[in-house]
């Protein structure tokens, strides 16, 4: 190997290495972000759920995380444009709930003899 390969090896190194930390910030600013909203998000919760309705949502995000992200957010969007004059209580958690969850449908075997 000349010294001009070594050279070359060692520059394509330095920038793999270069690019390599490049990304890394970008995740680690990423993770930032994505922390601060979950404080935000959390901050506003605490806010507009009373105690029982904040239990029920997080045994929510349990079982269904999906599900329970798209309710903290509706209920997000619904205090920042000031449509919640009060806390929500657990029965009008559950009410919301309700109206968002898909329907079910029902399936029915029947045998005939």
């Amino acid at each position: 190997m000349g010294d001009d390969e070594l050279e070359e090896l060692r520059r394509r190194r330095v920038a793999q290495l270069q690019q390599q930390a490049y990304e890394q910030q970008l995740l680690q600013e990423e993770a930032e972000r994505q922390r601060q909203l979950e404080s935000q998000l959390h901050s506003v919760l605490l806010q507009i759920l009373e105690p029982e309705a904040r239990e029920r949502l997080n045994a929510i995000k349990l079982t269904r995380p999906d599900f329970a992200r798209a309710v903290e957010q509706q209920l997000v969007l619904l205090a920042r444009s000031g449509r919640l004059k009060q806390k929500i209580t657990d029965e009008q958690l559950k009410s919301i709930l309700q109206q968002l969850q898909p329907a079910k449908k029902d399936f029915r075997i029947t045998r005939k003899g």
